[in-house]
């Protein structure tokens, strides 16, 4: 059996889904593990499956406990309310998930505000050290930074260790509490060779996601501290109640730690090649440099039209992308794409910026 779970070769035919790996579907392998998952209501932490999960996570970021959410919003809601009071402020960087793509929750459930810091995903000592607001009655006070790894605007980029340590080393300094969004972490230990457990070393909170390259169908841990997560379950419960038997979808992710983390290689090399071969195409960019993962940003010279409108023109040939600003379009590779897939996407986008 393969690592995709034995799925069959796509129709030459199929639509080839690149706008992001959330439209992973269940392999089969999958399936029968959802199937035959041993369960138990979780309200009263009697899910085996479960239980087994969490202790799987903590043990593999170095945590003490981590608790298992349905969404990677929650996630990350859940640890900067654990971590701040109505009225702080947090250090964020430029097109943070948790700022930008999480419906103001910060502000709206912790009442929080964020500050931007860093201009491409990552940030320095320096920047903290600017960004940080002191406890005194003009401003809202600064305690805590969040880091994301790998970026999802920055392109899927991966945190230089050095510049992550340097940062991480200001933080403390200024004694300020350090949370990591690592929806993606399993895409940045592949990457570096990394375990996960180095790259979520010393942070106070650290949220991660099965659901998006590892190709589960739902679901994200929050892992910190007993303390914190003893918090963290409350904090669960008041945004959306009990999980009950939620063995079921567990299973899935400890399916999919046990059979896709490795293949995440895969994806990577798939990206290469899409940023390699778009980077050639009359009309269309990539700073392949960026390219560290999973995500391609594809840049549109000016006098080819909207983004919009060239993903338009590839949705009609059978491609689905993401557009991610005026000019540019987002592709992200997945487990369900094939470099056949790929290569044929290289050809779709070369027709739809050529038609404008």
């Amino acid at each position: 059996m393969s690592a995709a779970g034995s799925r069959p070769p796509a129709s030459p035919d199929a639509v080839i889904d690149l706008r992001s790996d959330t439209v992973t579907r269940p392999t089969t392998a999958m399936r029968r593990a959802m199937a035959e998952a041993e369960v138990g209501d979780d309200l009263y932490g009697e899910d085996p499956s479960v239980n087994r999960l969490q202790e799987v996570i903590a043990d593999l970021l170095g945590t003490e406990a981590s608790l298992f959410v349905p969404t990677g919003t929650m996630a990350n809601q859940i640890a900067l309310q654990v971590l701040t009071r109505p009225g702080d402020d947090v250090l964020v960087s430029a097109g943070a998930h948790n700022m930008l793509f999480e419906s103001g929750a910060a502000g709206a459930l912790a009442g929080i505000q964020q500050t931007v810091i860093g201009t491409d995903g990552t940030f320095g000592p320096d920047d903290i050290t600017g960004g940080y607001k002191p406890d005194n009655h003009n401003f809202a006070p600064t305690v805590a930074v969040s880091f994301e790894n790998t970026h999802n605007v920055g392109g899927g980029i991966v945190w230089d260790p050095a510049l992550m340590n340097s940062a991480m080393a200001r933080a403390r300094e200024l004694e300020l509490a350090t949370h990591l969004d690592g929806a993606r972490l399993w895409n940045a230990a592949v990457a570096t060779g990394q375990s996960e457990k180095e790259l979520a070393r010393g942070f106070d909170t650290v949220s991660v996601c099965l659901s998006k390259g590892l190709g589960a169908p739902v679901g994200s841990l929050v892992c910190g501290s007993k303390e914190r997560m003893h918090r963290a379950h409350r904090l669960r419960k008041m945004m959306g109640g009990s999980m009950r038997q939620s063995g079921v979808l567990a299973a899935a992710a400890l399916h999919a730690l046990e059979h896709h983390r490795q293949r995440l290689a895969q994806d990577h090399d798939n990206a290469a090649f899409l940023a390699a071969e778009l980077n050639g195409v009359d009309g269309l960019s990539v700073d392949r440099e960026r390219v560290h993962t999973n995500i391609v940003m594809v840049d549109l010279d000016g006098d080819r039209g909207s983004a919009d409108a060239v993903a338009a023109r590839a949705r009609a040939a059978g491609l689905l992308c993401h557009p991610f600003g005026a000019r540019r379009i987002r592709l992200v590779t997945h487990l369900d794409v094939a470099r056949d897939q790929c290569a044929r996407a290289v050809e779709i986008l070369a027709d739809a910026v050529s038609a404008d």
